[in-house]
């Protein structure tokens, strides 16, 4: 009597096949998932704070329009330089902290510049940098800055934008007929490109983008008690440096 093999079921070697192929996908998956994860950058949205300045002020930088807008007597000792956009909502945002910070302290200590840096992101920020220099021509830049900004959310969405520059314009009290020949002409859209060099060869690449004697400001800080806590410190630098230069002469 002839024995016969004992017939085995193929079924656990199916399901062993299978838990292998499993595991094999599974890692494959898990191994391409992480590597993507790791590799992955999340880019800073252009005219934002994401984007970090530079933190000090290139020197061989062009000098932007000149004069400056500015606020503060030239001796001192203490410079704010802000480049901003009058279309970005952070710069709105900065407006009134910028505008409080000045009112604290005097222009013997503290001399603020305002550059033009309009976004190509915004469709209407160059024109509104070149209507604030206009304004500039006659003497009232900062007058239309604050008009500008207070009123940035009514402007930037209004097909009749520049009807309302009018108003802010007439407003503050300018020749209407040399605003409108001035926001047509050459002085203030130069104004405004020569300002834009100076952001580009700084690298600046977002807004708004402030330095304090030439060292830039994180936008994190960018409210009155940190801002304060900045300047006072860099107050008590200087004071402390003119008084120690006279104990220096003649050694």
């Amino acid at each position: 009597m002839k024995n016969e093999p004992t017939k085995s079921s193929g079924i656990p070697v199916i399901i062993i096949i299978l838990v292998l192929v499993g595991v094999v996908v599974g890692a494959w998956f898990l191994y391409n998932g992480s590597k993507g994860a790791g590799n992955k950058t999340v880019s800073p949205t252009p005219g934002t704070s994401q984007t970090k300045p530079p933190a000090t002020v290139n020197p061989n930088a062009p000098q932007g329009a000149t004069p400056p807008n500015v606020l503060g007597e030239p001796a001192a000792p203490l410079t704010l330089e802000e480049f901003a956009d009058f279309q970005c909502s952070a710069c709105a945002s900065a407006h009134p902290v910028m505008k409080e910070v000045r009112s604290i302290y005097t222009n013997k200590q503290i001399r603020v510049i305002f550059r033009n840096y309009p976004l190509p992101m915004h469709d209407k920020s160059y024109d509104a940098a070149v209507a604030a220099e206009a304004a500039g021509l006659q003497g009232k830049f900062w007058p239309m800055q604050g008009q500008l900004f207070s009123n940035q959310q009514t402007w930037s969405t209004a097909p009749n934008y520049r009807e309302l520059w009018n108003g802010y314009a007439e407003k503050i009290g300018l020749d209407m007929a040399k605003f409108q020949s001035d926001v047509a002409g050459i002085a203030a859209k130069s104004r405004v490109d020569q300002d834009i060099a100076r952001a580009k060869g700084m690298g600046v690449g977002s807004t708004p983008t402030i330095y304090l004697n030439g060292q830039s400001i994180p936008y994190t800080e960018v409210n009155v008690p940190a801002m304060r806590r900045i300047i006072d410190a860099e107050l008590q630098k200087t004071a402390g440096q003119q008084q120690s230069a006279p104990a220096n002469v003649g050694k």
